[in-house]
């Protein structure tokens, strides 16, 4: 049986966000073997942490004993490996970053979809799906004919939707993100747009690989995750991506054949990107990260977060 539960976790709220909940939270962590990164701003709380169950739990229930907090749904995956190496507890401005001012998902929000029911959404002829990832996780999986935003960052996605209004002024707009938190503030911030018909997965693409039979699912690919996993299928079985250390994109079994891929250095996305000089540094890292792990001390360069 895997040894770890990983909780996949949002929730917007007004919350008092400063150095004393930072603090009480990381012994919470720490006291329970609890690792990962949890996010803390005025607009509410955003994270993915793992451990042994039973103190993995002991943080979920601490974190709903929080004021308004006691709604708080998580998505849960196992892994027989710790999927993090490391506890953050960090303090934002946003827990998500869009930077745009008064947005608000608590008022302001599109209409939830349950995954059973966003099927025959996005197959309608008059909705428009978009997918509210950036271009790194677009590019390994998504909604069968979900436009791809080609944002490197949650902070584009304002701008290049104000051009896709301008072109499609009249349509029903359906949004998806990983686990829901993403596509909550983008709905928020569409309807602040004065759009009404916008729609959005309840628990992102993770719920529905969870929920929904493969037999009769319009996902593509697979799902990139923001832990050692990388990616997750159906069932959020782990997939059959790596990553780059030189870049951190995320890469295929055919990305690993590539004569570009220098584990630990370069991969076909970034090699002919990459000076000499470069490339050298890179290799004498992954040097330095092999021997800290023959000595037990992993080390692991990985997306941390959805920005």
């Amino acid at each position: 049986m895997s040894r770890y539960l990983i909780a996949a976790l949002y929730k917007f709220v007004p919350l008092h966000a400063g150095p004393a909940l930072q603090a009480r939270l990381k012994s919470l962590c720490a006291e329970n073997g609890v690792t990962g990164t949890l996010l803390l701003a005025r607009e509410g709380i955003n994270g993915t942490i793992a451990g042994p169950e039973a103190g993995l739990r002991t943080v979920l229930d601490g974190l709903r004993a929080l004021p308004g907090c006691a709604g708080l749904e998580h998505k849960e995956s196992w892994a027989d490996e710790q999927p993090f190496l490391r506890l953050k507890v960090r303090l934002k401005r946003e827990i998500v970053t869009m930077g745009v001012p008064d947005i608000d998902p608590v008022d302001g929000v599109g209409t939830y979809v349950e995954p059973e029911d966003w099927n025959d959404l996005i197959r309608a002829p008059d909705v428009v799906t978009i997918d509210t990832r950036n271009d790194y996780e677009v590019r390994i999986g998504q909604f069968d004919g979900a436009v791809n935003p080609h944002t490197a960052s949650f902070r584009d996605f304002p701008d290049w939707f104000r051009q896709f209004r301008a072109e499609r002024p009249n349509t029903r707009i359906a949004m998806y993100c990983t686990g829901g938190i993403r596509c909550e503030k983008a709905t928020a911030f569409v309807k602040a747009q004065g759009i009404d018909e916008v729609f959005h997965l309840k628990g992102g693409i993770l719920k529905y690989l969870e929920t929904v039979d493969p037999a009769d699912s319009l996902w593509q690919g697979e799902c990139f995750v923001f832990d050692r996993r990388i990616a997750v299928g159906h069932g959020l079985a782990q997939g059959t991506h790596d990553t780059c250390h030189g870049c951190r994109e995320p890469l295929a079994p055919e990305d690993l054949k590539s004569p570009l891929y220098v584990d630990g250095v370069s991969c076909p996305h970034c090699h002919d990107a990459r000076s000499q000089d470069q490339q050298a540094r890179y290799a004498e890292r992954h040097r330095q990260e092999q021997i800290a792990e023959t000595r037990g001390e992993r080390h692991v360069g990985r997306r941390t977060d959805a920005e």
